[in-house]
């Protein structure tokens, strides 16, 4: 039983250090992508749909 007490401490030590490791890593910009804005211009824009023009409706009677 006590195998287990100390396989649960050294997977929360281990999953802390993954975590700080993290975030580091993403504090240090790691994950900061610096290659898209520079090929920005180059993706085609997407077509814009136009808002269909308010029109007055009247009522024939």
């Amino acid at each position: 039983m006590s195998v287990i007490y100390i396989l649960l401490a050294i997977s929360i030590i281990v999953a802390v250090g993954f975590f700080i490791a993290f975030v580091v890593a993403v504090r240090s910009g790691q994950y900061d992508d610096s290659y898209t804005p520079s090929v920005r211009m180059l993706f085609e824009d997407e077509l814009v749909k136009e808002k269909p023009k308010k029109s007055i409706l009247t009522k024939k009677d």
